[in-house]
């Protein structure tokens, strides 16, 4: 009778294995599919994340810019037309955070002659302003009479 018992226990420990190695077998493959799916899906997002850029502060900004971007024109990426022209900046300790003043331009035009605290510093959404075409150096072209009066002192 214990052959019997043995001979039906050995029966079922084969029968399993086979189920067992089936198993592994199909899961395996499974996990290849699965892998090579999240691969492409992990490509996918980092893409995404590399793509999106985080905005930046204007002392994030500033910090590129020779003296910390005094002198220079900064903007909110959506004013239109208004700027800050940069003339004082008082920096904390980490140099992303601070208080900032400047010199308000619409249409490229000065709008008051004396600096004013710019508010909102803080927020993600400034960037640099470059020269206008018509500009050089951070410094305006000047009329060709100026330039003929110039030349003419020095000659003479």
């Amino acid at each position: 009778m214990a052959a019997v018992v043995s001979r039906a226990n050995g029966g079922v420990g084969l029968l399993r294995r086979s189920f067992g190695m089936i198993r592994t077998i199909t899961a395996s493959s499974a996990s290849t599919q699965n892998s090579s799916a999240a691969v492409g899906e992990a490509e996918a997002t980092e893409k995404k994340k590399k793509t999106k850029r985080r905005e930046k502060n204007l002392f994030e900004v500033a910090q590129f810019l020779p003296n910390w971007g005094i002198g220079y024109k900064m903007a909110k990426s959506h004013w239109k037309g208004v700027s800050y022209e940069i003339t004082k900046i008082n920096l904390y300790k980490d140099g992303r955070h601070g208080k900032a003043w400047g010199i308000v331009h619409k249409d490229g035009v000065p709008a008051a002659d004396t600096p004013k605290k710019i508010s909102g510093v803080h927020k993600r959404c400034w960037k640099y302003i470059s020269e206008s075409p018509n500009e050089t150096n951070g410094s305006r072209l000047r009329p060709e009479s100026t330039l003929e009066q110039e030349a003419e002192s020095l000659t003479a």
